[in-house]
């Protein structure tokens, strides 16, 4: 949290601390109180049933033949994949990376002479991740899911605080988390601003009218939310949005808060893989699919839609582009090293002479196309994402890469080398009746790019959006074990740049097993949306993370690291203060063409993982409907905060 951020008092707005002080109370304290046993009740936060439309076609299945595309083979694409399958569409998944999962992706590594699991990062699958949790059961893909108990927040200087094992009812929750917190006093909420009022008031219209403007650190500064709140719940689980407080919108910060605990009538339980993401989720998922006749295609780049009329008819695989050429000086090519040669929108391809003649690499990683980066103390390439190598031939090497980078054709025209991006390809349409774009937000902007659809409203929309900052995963194979009673996952605020960590030796398998037979620990550190100023090199940062994890973990301050994964991601969704008014929806102004992804505007209470995989169901639902079929109505939290009717 910046420093100075309470560092003196403010009168939040003109409301006098009597008046303030009476609000807060009456909101609080009283409300369910004042109406009596049926005005609590009515408090209370319950599922919701969000639909487009009201009632239900009286047709079930497609009648004829509609070919549908879904580019994006994460959470959301596949989701709108099972949906429309069911229903008699012809779908063919086509997912850029070597396996389905986006952001939830699994591979497998080769580490200690044995063979182990890897993914993204953790997931934690919240009670109220409803969508996902019914597209899992119906896959088969949640039998490896098992509960924990509560949700511990470490906090620099003050005593653990802990969360989850709570009633879900309000305000009995919220009084509870008070009472119970080591750092958090009622004395303090006598002195409340308006600020705390409104996360409990959240409103999908009002809200983001009104704070969608400013961010969410200041939104506490000027609305007067008491510094014990925020820096004991609200930073905390504010950065596991994966966006830094100062540049994450108020209004979404707002939104969040209301998902996971003030309408959430789930309270803030989660499970745990019990197995590895591949083999328990993706794996079941990918099955289903095949079952349901989908036709899916990995490793497959799209490079742009084709448009005629008013229509999306095809889309385009692996276009040759034999016109499109980079020209580079010679003089300009190193005899050592590699120079990166930047293009529009995507990864560089890197050049360099090597026994007198010019050399030429696609820049994409061929795991998930991710960009490479040239590694000077190898000569070859690293792929940051995933920790992949690969040799100064383009030869995979470690981590999860099987196939090589593509070599690209090099020719001499004068005093200018010429490499054809994409020599000797052909192009592949697959035609369509409609088209879903699931692609994460860099993917939809180069292909939206690509495309030049003529569709000005979605172009804007699509060039708006961005990421957050970067975001760092080291996963750490250690000769020491962690204490028995650790909690398998730990959220962290002000220790320095660990947000969170998760001892895999504790649920996980293989992990158990070999922690147990080798008396060691597998823990993976988290740093969530790293500043500018706090960017450094991998080495530096790999060294600040495990003087903070022994710092954290007393018991492992003498431990070796006997094997470690570093990755570094910036492919998260940002929530700036502004976005949301401008951020694309299910529906654009071309009919057959739906967008799906955690990024496009939803108007349920959604977050993380559901909000893909309600995204995905939304894209479906809106196929539906042109077709005259019933939609799947989304199940969520509350729609609106428990004190959103009282002021």
């Amino acid at each position: 949290m910046p420093p100075g951020l309470f560092s003196r008092d403010r009168a939040p707005g003109k409301l006098s601390r009597a008046v303030r002080r009476r609000r807060f109370l009456a909101g609080v304290l009283g409300a369910g109180a004042a109406a009596g046993v049926g005005g609590l009740a009515l408090l209370q936060p319950r599922r919701t049933t969000f639909s487009a439309t009201h009632g239900r076609s009286r047709r079930e299945r497609l009648a004829g033949s509609r070919r549908v595309v879904v580019i994006g083979g994460g959470l959301a694409g596949i989701t709108a994949a099972l949906d429309l399958a069911g229903q008699g569409f012809a779908v063919t998944l086509l997912e850029r990376g070597s396996e389905l999962g986006g952001k939830l992706t699994g591979w497998a590594i080769d580490a200690l002479g044995e063979r182990f699991p890897l993914e993204h990062g953790f997931h934690g699958f919240f009670s109220q991740y409803y969508t996902l949790a019914s597209v899992l059961a119906d896959a088969g893909a949640d039998q490896a899911l098992v509960p924990v108990s509560g949700y511990p927040v470490w906090i620099a200087g003050r005593p653990e605080e802990r969360f989850g094992d709570t009633t879900s009812l309000f305000p009995v929750n919220l009084l509870a988390v008070i009472a119970r917190s080591p750092g958090l006093r009622f004395v303090d909420f006598l002195r409340e601003g308006p600020g705390t009022l409104e996360l409990m008031r959240y409103d999908p219209l009002r809200t983001f009218a009104q704070w969608d403007s400013i961010d969410f650190l200041a939104f506490c500064r000027e609305q007067g939310v008491n510094r014990q709140l925020v820096e004991t719940v609200l930073a905390p689980f504010g950065k596991t949005t994966l966006n830094r407080l100062e540049r994450l919108s108020a209004a979404e910060a707002i939104r969040f808060f209301h998902f996971y605990f003030l309408g959430n009538p789930e309270g803030l339980g989660f499970r745990v893989l019990a197995r590895d993401v591949q083999t328990a989720v993706l794996g079941p998922l990918r099955r289903r699919l095949e079952t349901l006749g989908v036709q899916i295609e990995t490793g497959r780049s799209v490079n742009r839609l084709l448009r005629a009329g008013e229509r999306v008819h095809g889309v385009v695989v692996e276009d040759g582009d034999a016109g499109t050429v980079v020209r580079i000086a010679r003089a300009d090519v190193p005899e050592h090293g590699w120079l990166a040669v930047p293009r529009p929108g995507g990864a560089p391809l890197f050049m360099r002479w090597r026994d007198g003649r010019a050399v030429a690499y696609d820049g994409r990683c061929t795991h998930q196309g991710c960009p490479v980066v040239a590694d000077p103390s190898s000569g070859g390439f690293r792929c940051p994402c995933h920790a992949g190598t690969f040799d100064e031939d383009g030869q995979p090497t470690s981590g999860p890469p099987r196939r090589p980078l593509r070599s690209l054709a090099v020719a001499m025209d004068g005093h200018d080398v010429v490499v054809r991006e994409r020599p000797g390809a052909s192009a592949r349409i697959l035609p369509c009746d409609y088209c879903v774009v699931a692609c994460d937000v860099r993917g939809l902007q180069q292909l939206v790019a690509a495309s030049q659809l003529g569709a000005p409203a979605l172009e804007r929309a699509v060039a708006g959006l961005g990421t957050a900052d970067p975001y760092v995963v080291m996963r750490l194979w250690l000769d020491r074990p962690v204490r028995d009673d650790r909690d398998p996952f730990v959220t962290i605020s002000g220790h320095g740049l660990v947000d969170s960590l998760a001892i895999y030796s504790r649920f996980q398998e293989p992990y158990v097993a070999w922690a147990r037979r080798r008396r060691g620990s597998v823990v993976e550190l988290h740093a969530y949306a790293i500043p500018p100023e706090r960017r450094a090199p991998a080495a530096v940062l790999r060294s600040r993370l495990l003087d903070e994890l022994r710092a954290l973990l007393p018991e492992l301050r003498q431990a070796q690291v006997l094997h470690e994964v570093f990755m570094e991601h910036d492919d998260f969704t940002r929530w700036a203060p502004g976005d949301h008014q401008g951020r694309p929806g299910t529906l654009t102004e071309i009919p057959n063409l739906v967008l799906a992804g955690d990024h496009v505007r939803i108007g349920a209470p959604v977050a993380l993982m559901e909000a893909a995989v309600a995204s995905g169901r939304l894209a479906a639902n809106a196929i539906r409907r042109l077709e005259g079929l019933g939609e799947v109505p989304l199940t969520t939290v509350a729609a609106r905060g428990p004190l959103a009717s009282w002021w």
